[in-house]
């Protein structure tokens, strides 16, 4: 079941590259979907995921849950290592520097509410699955 859900993840990622965002902003279970675009930390190849986010102001707030893997996914360790990317939101490519949050950030109880809700509860049970605390990742527009 795990891999048909993967393979759906990718097809809806490929139709929102392959539209130039016309589709797929909203295409999976109605959430809003951004493109995440990031340089891999050890091969310098670029890469994007297509992740579902929340608006907090002008910020984008994107959640490492990686479905509750006790592995964080790879784009979190590629915008540690390199902060400045791009979202794709739709048809906008916006440039934003990223920033990494955990419990520990008197803005994540909100931040995760934000997310939690727009995931209609998802991620509240991701992180029920795994021990390590899910990063929410605030994804600000650069100027």
């Amino acid at each position: 079941m795990a891999g048909l859900f993967v393979r759906v993840l990718r097809g809806h990622q490929w139709v929102y590259e392959k539209s130039g965002g016309v589709v797929g902003h909203r295409l999976l279970f109605g959430n809003p979907t951004l493109l995440l675009r990031t340089v891999g930390r050890k091969t310098g190849q670029a890469r994007t995921s297509a992740l579902t986010y929340a608006q907090d102001g002008t910020d984008y707030v994107v959640t490492a849950s990686n479905g509750g893997s006790p592995r964080p996914p790879g784009w979190l360790a590629n915008v540690k290592a390199r902060p400045d990317c791009e979202i794709q939101v739709g048809r906008r490519r916006i440039p934003v520097t990223a920033r990494a949050t955990y419990p520990d950030d008197p803005d994540y109880a909100r931040r995760w509410q934000l997310a939690d809700k727009v995931n209609k509860g998802r991620y509240t049970q991701y992180q029920t699955m795994t021990e390590r605390p899910i990063a929410l990742v605030v994804l600000s527009p650069r100027t």
